[in-house]
């Protein structure tokens, strides 16, 4: 075994642990109380939180979950030991559910909703994408990250 894949598992788990309390905070409270809100106290609301997130803290953990993510992938193929595959599991639900989705799916709603100059193009925006398609890729993001800490632990468990 590479004594560095515990470590890696373990820093990798708490990663996907603090993304998963995140996007499960959106899922099941915040954008439910932003939706009772009228539509330009949500937007205004949703794209503050939108600037204030980009800090090096979060970008550091969401990113940094993700390559910890891509390096078990990796080591899974190299070390084959014990929970290898559960960690590259860990690693594939992360990158793909999490970092894909987000970068695919949730930023460009992001951008779109930050963009709308008119309060009618930004209200459709908000009511007919928004509060639905990116809440919904959310809870792909809430699932994905849950499995991905299960797996991580699972995996670290049998390394």
């Amino acid at each position: 075994m590479i004594p560095l894949i515990p470590a890696l598992a373990f820093a990798a788990a708490i990663g996907s642990g603090l993304m998963a309390g995140l996007f499960f905070i959106f899922s099941v409270c915040i954008m439910q109380a932003l939706s009772r809100l009228p539509a330009e106290q949500g937007i205004a609301a949703m794209n503050a939180i939108n600037v204030v997130i980009q800090n090096p803290l979060f970008l550091s953990t969401f990113m940094g979950t993700a390559l910890l993510g891509l390096a078990l992938v990796v080591a899974a193929f190299i070390w084959g030991g014990n929970g290898s595959l559960l960690l590259a599991a860990g690693g594939i639900a992360y990158v793909a559910g999490v970092l894909i989705v987000t970068i695919i799916f949730n930023v460009p709603m992001n951008d779109a909703l930050a963009a709308a100059t008119s309060g009618q193009a930004a209200t459709e925006i908000w009511q007919q994408h928004y509060l639905t398609d990116w809440v919904w890729w959310n809870h792909v993001r809430t699932i994905s990250s849950i499995g991905a800490l299960a797996l991580f632990i699972l995996g670290f468990a049998r390394s």
